[in-house]
């Protein structure tokens, strides 16, 4: 199985305000003869980073001291956690996950709005560091912000897959913690009260598998989320009412590449209609996309079902026509 590398580097975006520091990951392809494909770009969404796209490893767990302060420790108050999963989408298919601004290891800086349209430029000029013309890309929730970049330069984009993107379409209404994020100060005090314990307990509704989402993956969001997250959050979502949303894909139609969208159809925040609204909305009416919706999935749909990884990773080594 290919190697993943971890890089960093700079983008020149900010002027007298120097440059972005930026951070991803990549790894060759595991057939080693796609000279003459694209790579694939992996975009993740909100809170995570780039972790989200390579396989989880076996993980140290012990009971916390307040859940049996009263008795002596058990041998099973300890225990390994074994991944659902130990090979992800990057090792799968090879390519670049990148961290956007304000996510994981890049850059968070005070002074960007982290608008749609500053991470489309931002796409743009990631790019243009890694001296990469054209990608395949693969986006969740928030990595919808790739579809503007494909909007403005589809020449550079062979294949798109969508998994539970954010609804860059017409009649999308935020959900509850969206809408608590959108609201002045009450935004902040959600934000500044996020631990382990209360994302934790949010985690419970995001997807099928009962219980919390698993420890490994709470690890990779509060690892990074430190004051630069939350801002970068608040002001995402407070400068992407509806009906930006809706202008922010406004030419979806015009898109001709292959497209796959993959459907967790019991997600809590973004519902299964938004799935077939999206494979409807790409290329317009004669413009074929594939959808697979996953009755038994939720928000991040290969944490219920693994087997997504290889779906998307078939769909993009398809041969295009």
């Amino acid at each position: 199985m290919p190697e993943v590398s971890d890089h960093s580097g700079e983008l020149n975006t900010h002027g007298a305000h120097g440059g972005l520091p930026v951070f991803w990951r990549s790894a060759p392809s595991p057939s080693g003869n796609d000279e003459d494909r694209a790579p694939v770009l992996y975009l993740h969404g909100v809170p995570t980073s780039s972790d989200d796209w390579v396989g989880f490893r076996e993980r140290y767990v012990a009971r916390p001291w307040w859940r049996r302060w009263w008795r002596p420790m058990r041998d099973s108050d300890d225990w390994i956690e074994v991944p659902a999963y130990n090979v992800g989408f990057l090792e799968r298919s090879g390519g670049l996950a990148v961290d956007l601004p304000g996510f994981g290891r890049s850059g968070k800086p005070g002074n960007l709005k982290y608008t749609i349209e500053e991470y489309t430029l931002f796409l743009e000029r990631f790019l243009d560091l890694v001296e990469v013309e054209r990608v395949r890309l693969v986006m969740h929730d928030w990595g919808a912000v790739g579809l503007a970049f494909a909007q403005a330069h589809p020449e550079r984009v062979e294949r798109l897959v969508l998994i539970n993107t954010v609804p860059l379409l017409p009649g999308y209404r935020w959900h509850r913690m969206a809408r608590v994020w959108r609201t002045p100060l009450l935004g902040e005090i959600v934000m500044g009260s996020t631990n382990h314990w209360t994302l934790r307990q949010a985690s419970k509704e995001s997807n099928v598998t009962p219980g919390p989402l698993a420890e490994a993956w709470l690890d990779t969001v509060l690892e990074h989320f430190d004051q630069g997250t939350p801002r970068a959050i608040l002001r995402l979502f407070r400068s992407s009412p509806p009906e930006v949303l809706a202008a922010a894909g406004s030419r979806l139609g015009e898109l001709r590449m292959p497209a796959l969208v993959v459907w967790g159809a019991r997600d809590p925040y973004i519902s299964a209609h938004f799935g077939h609204a999206y494979a409807e909305a790409i290329g317009g009416p004669t413009h074929p996309v594939e959808l697979l919706e996953l009755p038994d999935a939720g928000h991040i749909p290969w944490l219920d079902r693994p087997d997504v990884i290889d779906s998307v990773v078939d769909f993009l080594d398809a041969a295009s026509g």
